[in-house]
Order: C-alpha cells, then structure tokens, then sequence
C-alpha cells in the first residue's frame, strides 16, 4: 500500500481575483490532516481540485494511489467520503429516501451502517431536509459519507456554525475513522477556520494563506518548534532576526512567535498554541 492517501505536486488555479499558486502536500494513511486558512484562502479550492470537479492550471494529484485525471480516478470515487459546506440534497428528501438513493448510487452502500448512524447522529428518518437544522444537515451528510466504506474522507468546514456538543460528537467521528486499522487505510482532511478544532484531532495542519501554503507540518513538531516570547523592546534586539516569525509590539513591551532553538538557554518562552502560531505567522508586526 501506498504511503499518502493523497500527494499534491505543485497544483495552481488561477481566478481572476484569486489564485492557488504551487501547493505541495501529503496526508498519510492514520492521519487527519488539518486545512486551515481563512475564509477565501483556498481551501474549498483545494478540495475541488482533489475530486477533480475543478479544471486545474499546473500540478498533479493522486488520491489513494490513483492520478485523480486518470480514468480509474473515476471508478475510485466510491471509495471518497465528501461532505461540503453545503450539503445539497432536494428539500422535500427525507433521510429514509436518501438512502434509497444512495443505494442505488454506490455499489457498497452499507444500509445497516447508515441506519447506524442515523440512530447514532438522532436523526429522524421522515423529516424533511428542509426542516433540518445545520446540525442535523452536517450530520447527514457524514452519515451517507461513513456508509458506503469509504477509505478517505473530505470534509468541507463540516463543523463550522455547530454547537460546541456536536462539533465534539462529529471530531471524535473523524479521528476515530482515520484511527481504523484495516488493510486499505484510511484518512481524513477536513478544513476549517476553526483552529481550536483541528488542534484537537489532527496529526499534520497545512496552514493556507491567500492562496499560498505557508506551513505543512506534523500538529506536535509545530507545537514542540514554536513559543511566545514576552519581552521588552530592548531584549527583543537581541533574538537573532531569524528566530521570530511575527510580534505584537504594545505600550509597556513585545509578545513574539519565535523558535525555540534559536533562543538563549536563560529565556523563557511560553507554550503556543496552534492559533497563537497562525495568528502571528498572518500578521506579522502589529
């Protein structure tokens, strides 16, 4: 078996007022990879381009081993869990009736396993979708993208505008999914903006930023590497320049990203967090 289930080489779209430039990433099999970038970074983008629903500009993809332009990609997308921001499904569907669509979809629908999670995610079987509240309409959607024995999962800010319960529920789902010993593998991106999310459950984050991925790194390396450093103006001249990577300069003195092995054995530095991370890494001198 492969090592990824998915290896981007140097992919680009280009939009007129946007574009994803040179984007390089793998997600392990065992692994949930964080995407993570604000809003309009690229990250539905991205996952487009790796179910090929986008015509890319340069660069390649191979989801599970497979060239996601190759015909054989086509074949391989029953084994793809997608959920998107939005879930479309007629509203007038109830979640007993997209079962007998998905049946009639995927040749490995799993009806006792969706009936599983429909019981597990207390979701009704005749209400109509047009009823449901975000919650419930994350909920089905994962539920259809857990039964039909996929071996990857994409996940389009599925836990964005949840209450904090469900987004527990549905993370424990993910990492619990992409934990699975089986003889395929399996793994998990999901993209979010919520960083405290991803901080929770994934083993690499890949950081996007206006279209450029600015980090693609193991969750503890990034953890381990960086600290906040608080300090006066006057210390702070005396960090070598390559050690900081972002400060906030206020009144009474400096808060700095900086890496640990850079600095002086008698400084201390503070642990930070992945937010602390990306939130000086995007401003950089405030």
């Amino acid at each position: 078996m492969d090592t990824n289930a998915i290896e981007i080489r140097g992919l680009c779209k280009r939009y007129k007022d946007f574009a994803l430039e040179n984007l390089n990433l793998d997600l392990p099999y065992g692994c949930v990879l964080g995407l993570v970038g604000e809003n309009g970074a690229g990250k539905s983008t991205t996952i487009r381009l790796i179910m090929d629903a986008l015509e890319r500009d340069a660069g390649t993809v191979s989801v599970l081993g497979t060239d996601n332009r190759s015909r054989a990609f086509q074949d391989l997308k029953e084994d793809i869990g997608v959920v998107l921001d939005e879930t479309f499904v007629p509203e007038v569907m109830s979640a007993r009736q997209l079962g007998k669509v998905m049946a009639g979809t995927y040749r490995n629908w799993d009806q006792a396993a969706y009936d599983g999670w429909l019981k597990k995610f207390q979701l009704p079987l005749d209400k109509k979708f047009k009823d449901y509240s975000r919650g419930m309409t994350m909920k089905l959607g994962i539920a259809a993208a857990l039964s039909h024995h996929a071996r990857l999962l994409l996940l389009d800010e599925a836990t964005g505008g949840l209450d904090p319960m469900v987004r527990e529920e549905l993370l424990e789902v993910f990492a619990d999914f992409a934990a699975q010993e089986t003889a395929s593998g399996h793994a998990v991106l999901l993209s979010s903006h919520i960083v405290s999310d991803l901080e929770r459950i994934c083993d690499y984050i890949a950081f996007l930023h206006k279209g450029k991925l600015v980090l693609c790194e193991e969750k503890d390396v990034l953890l381990d590497r960086y600290g906040i450093l608080k300090c006066s103006k006057e210390q702070l001249a005396n960090i070598p320049e390559e050690a900081i990577h972002g400060k906030r300069v206020g009144t009474y003195g400096v808060e700095a990203l900086v890496e640990r092995e850079f600095m002086p054995r008698d400084v201390v530095v503070d642990r930070a967090n992945l937010e602390d991370i990306i939130l000086y890494m995007v401003k950089g001198e405030t």
